[in-house]
């Protein structure tokens, strides 16, 4: 008989940092403070059982908890709760009083990961099963900044769920975070190798900043998830392409040559006017361009720094070009950020009703791009090794999104997890994907 594919929680306990840390408020930046920040963003990390392993009686979930309050002594700002003022905007993160902590949960599955397919997608145990849920003794979920859930299968591996405040930190800050659990996971009882860095105040604070309208549901489409597996020899065939053409000699990345693929395949497939403009969103790291106010140049800097980059396009020319071409709109897009991220923290993009950069619509000719390859995510280990795979979960399926993320662990190429055409196109959109004529 089958083992039974659910998830039985066995407790929830409040996770305080092992030793005292400093009490009082912290201020967020602007960019904390951008009311899409708000969100906590929701990821499964899956661990596959480690044979070396076998028999030394090790708990993930324990070795993660001692861990977690370890790290928690470096990060206390993640142990706090986010503060409000009056009229209900984020302000900061309160550092002391009862009831800090890191809400971590301990579960099992009777299953083992090969019985639910390692979580592939569709997936066989609901991701509310395997995230962490919210205490009743929380009375606001919004003030939380992390929770923590770890799943141990029969098998012997796990999955780490994570609930994350995007206010307190983003990618590369939460990945940082992970990894410094990893470090006490696997022994470290020293600090941690990346030194954390608030420095809140060295991220621009534009007075003339225009804050556009949250997205909404209303009139908007519902889209449809596929997630593809992308070979190396893929992603190869499309950079020989482009170092082939005319492009000066340089040099094209694997983000570049599979979100130019994507965009064109959905524009394509979508069927929009040739004559109407399409829109690519993508986050970039601004770190480089704030070393000089940073602390420590950026190293160990947890908080948002990022810049919401633009590219338009007749849909037309993104449908009728070579893959080449697209990518060379979108490095010509990245080559624009040094400029506007300035024009935005100098107020002078915000001034006189300016546009808002860090605006995210649910408007269907606009897709959002993330990539996860890079943040740090795949590589983080608790003892048991890296993750097979990170999952990447979006509760939003009006907004067109499309997230680059590791494959496998040890195989070569890309994962796209998309969600960016409504059902009845997500063929054409695959079939777009899989043509490299």
């Amino acid at each position: 008989m089958a083992a039974a594919k659910s998830v039985e929680r066995l407790s929830q306990r409040l996770v305080t940092p092992a030793e005292p840390t400093p009490a009082g408020p912290l201020r967020l930046s602007w960019l904390d403070r951008y009311p899409t920040q708000m969100a906590l963003i929701e990821s499964l990390h899956v661990f596959k059982p480690a044979l070396e392993r076998d028999g030394d009686g090790a708990c993930p979930a324990r070795t993660i908890e001692r861990a977690l309050a370890q790290a928690l002594v470096q990060y206390y700002p993640l142990a706090g709760r986010l503060g409000f003022t009056d009229d209900g905007g984020l302000l900061q993160v309160d550092c002391a009083g009862d009831g800090r902590g890191v809400w971590l949960t301990e579960a099992e599955a009777a299953c083992g990961l090969e019985d639910v397919e390692y979580l592939e997608h569709p997936m066989m145990i609901s991701k509310d099963e395997l995230l962490p849920p919210t205490p009743a003794a929380e009375k606001d979920e919004r003030k939380l900044v992390l929770l923590v859930q770890v799943t141990t299968f029969a098998c012997g591996g796990f999955v780490v769920g994570f609930r994350f405040s995007h206010a307190v930190a983003d990618g590369p800050g939460a990945a940082q975070f992970m990894a410094a659990v990893g470090e006490f996971a696997r022994g470290n009882s020293a600090a941690t190798t990346v030194e954390p860095q608030w420095g809140r105040e060295a991220i621009p604070n534009p007075a003339t900043a225009v804050i556009g309208s949250l997205p909404s549901p209303e009139g908007a489409k519902s889209l449809e998830y596929l997630a593809m597996d992308i070979s190396a020899e893929y992603i190869g065939h499309y950079k020989a392409q482009y170092n082939d053409a005319s492009h000066g000699g340089s040099w094209c990345s694997a983000f570049e040559v599979l979100v130019a693929k994507a965009w064109q395949s959905r524009t394509r497939a979508a069927g929009f006017e040739p004559d109407s403009d399409v829109h690519l969103c993508f986050a970039m790291n601004a770190r480089p361009l704030l070393h000089a106010s940073l602390p420590r140049a950026g190293a160990g800097f947890y908080g948002n720094c990022y810049y919401i980059m633009r590219v338009s396009a007749p849909a037309g020319k993104v449908a009728g070009s070579s893959i080449p071409d697209v990518v060379k709109i979108i490095k010509d897009g990245k080559r624009r950020m040094p400029a506007e991220f300035t024009r935005w923290a100098t107020g002078e993009a915000g001034a006189n009703g300016g546009e808002d950069p860090y605006q995210i619509t649910a408007d269907y000719r606009t897709l959002l791009v993330s990539d996860w390859s890079r943040l740090g995510f795949a590589e983080v280990d608790y003892g048991w090794g890296p993750p097979a795979h990170v999952v990447p979960l979006t509760n939003l399926d009006y907004i067109a999104t499309c997230i680059l993320v590791k494959p496998w662990a040890h195989k070569p190429g890309a994962r796209l997890i998309t969600q960016c055409v409504t059902p009845d196109r997500v063929a054409a959109f695959h079939q777009g994907m899989l043509d490299m004529n």
